[in-house]
């Protein structure tokens, strides 16, 4: 049983013809695609979205639903406590069906020493003003009041952090964005090159046709490393699977966002919980994986117990080891080959998990599911994303690596690259996202492992 809504059999919503001309085009219709698109539009931009499959089929879909500024990157606060705001607008706009509420984000130890870390990064974060704090004992207790007194002997919580339904909240974005923003969509339409004339991006040639532009935004997820790669632009970018599972609808444990070292938990709105491994994720061992091991050492150092490796992803994969690194703009691309990335779930994991639940809450014991699904991460050395200009394509703008924190910045990410590609203020300090610290001889520095 997969139970996940999205499929390339899924009827396209959004087919309408494509424009010859526009001022910007969008890669990708993840969150940040989408919501780059929409603020693009606010800005009198005319806009076209491509997505290859359909839109919030990938990542953006199949992440855990968390919306939160706990543990976060310090680089990344400002940007969340804005993706914040915009959730709240999306809400009052679209309504309840968005399934965002703010319900509070709570980390876990079962060992008290473990709290050192949350105390760390609480020390950290301290100038952002924000309303995270360690928990006593007690606290703990009545926060998960079916779990057994003193499961846990430390947590961190944050009770304005929040929740949403992924594989719904993209989709009504998008339908907005057309609706009201006046943006062109097009499903099932894969972009298979830039067209670069003069020595700066002109357009798109997408298996429809070409597209003039003076602009082009690339949200592609785990699928951006091998479309620069094309253009001849390399960008140590992997992506990591993350098996993922929905509950049918049981007693609430806790209403918000939750997570130990076992186990990863979110209410949601039909009642039931998204349920995930608290850090467990799997790397397939690609030609990219051997090309860019070198910066993820440090990463691989600080998460090598949640990390586990696989000698290579299945065919027509991103990193799969036949999937083409060129091809011609008259050909079908990669991108046509698999038009939604849709990793088998690792149900060793999964059983890890539910393990997990059921002693954590013995009163409910092991849960019913109803779904579950896999997704691939796109992550960069460092776990913060690039959000930046690309100075051997100009006039291409990117928005990458968001290392599965994307579905919770998303709205955020979207508003920067718009104000990228007008050169409008962005009104946050970029320079831990730019491009060029992969070659500048920067340190690359690991975020937060929480």
């Amino acid at each position: 049983m997969t139970g996940f809504p999205f499929s390339a059999l899924r009827p396209a919503e959004h087919a309408g013809d494509l424009p010859d001309r526009a001022d910007v085009v969008v890669i990708g219709g993840g969150i940040a695609g989408v919501n780059a698109a929409w603020h693009l539009a606010a800005q009198g931009q005319r806009v076209v979205l491509c997505e290859k499959g359909r839109i919030g089929a990938e990542q953006s879909g199949r992440n855990w639903g968390w919306i939160r500024v706990q543990g976060r990157d310090l680089a990344e606060i400002p940007l969340v406590l804005e993706a914040r705001r915009h959730w709240q607008d999306w809400s009052d706009r679209l309504g309840a069906g968005l399934g965002y509420a703010v319900r509070g984000v709570t980390y876990m130890a079962r060992d008290a020493s473990a709290g050192a870390g949350f105390e760390a990064w609480l020390r950290s974060a301290r100038d952002f003003g924000l309303d995270s704090r360690m928990l006593t004992q007690a606290q703990i207790d009545a926060l998960f009041p079916g779990a057994e007194p003193g499961t846990w002997k430390a947590a961190l919580h944050t009770a304005s952090d929040a929740r949403a339904e992924p594989f719904v909240a993209v989709p009504m974005m998008a339908r907005a964005a057309v609706a009201e923003a006046g943006v062109t969509i097009r499903e099932g339409c894969a972009v298979r090159a830039l067209d670069i004339a003069g020595g700066r991006v002109r357009g798109v040639v997408t298996e429809a046709g070409r597209i003039a532009c003076e602009a082009v935004v690339l949200t592609g997820g785990a699928w951006s490393s091998l479309f620069l790669r094309r253009h001849g632009v390399t960008i140590p970018q992997l992506a990591v699977l993350s098996s993922v599972m929905a509950t049918a609808p049981i007693a609430s444990v806790f209403e918000g966002a939750a997570a130990d070292d076992d186990l990863a938990l979110r209410r949601r709105a039909d009642g039931g919980y998204t349920l995930a491994g608290g850090g467990t994720q799997i790397m397939h061992l690609g030609p990219d994986a051997f090309r860019h091991l070198r910066p993820f050492v440090p990463t691989l150092r600080q998460s090598w117990r949640e990390i586990r490796l696989r000698p290579a992803a299945p065919r027509g994969f991103p990193d799969a080891w036949t999937t083409p690194r060129r091809w011609s703009e008259d050909a079908r691309s990669p991108f046509e080959a698999m038009r939604i990335l849709d990793p088998a779930p690792d149900v060793r994991t999964q059983e890890r998990v539910l393990r997990a639940f059921a002693r954590a809450f013995p009163r409910i014991g092991r849960p019913p599911i109803a779904a579950r699904w896999a997704g691939m991460i796109d992550t960069m050395p460092d776990v913060v994303p690039v959000l930046d200009h690309v100075p051997a394509l100009p006039g291409l703008v990117l928005g990458t690596g968001l290392s599965g924190h994307g579905f919770g910045i998303g709205p955020a990410v979207g508003r920067v690259l718009a104000d990228l590609v007008t050169g409008r203020p962005v009104g946050h300090d970029l320079t831990r996202f730019r491009l060029g610290r992969f070659t500048d001889g920067s340190t690359l520095r690991p975020g937060p492992a929480l």
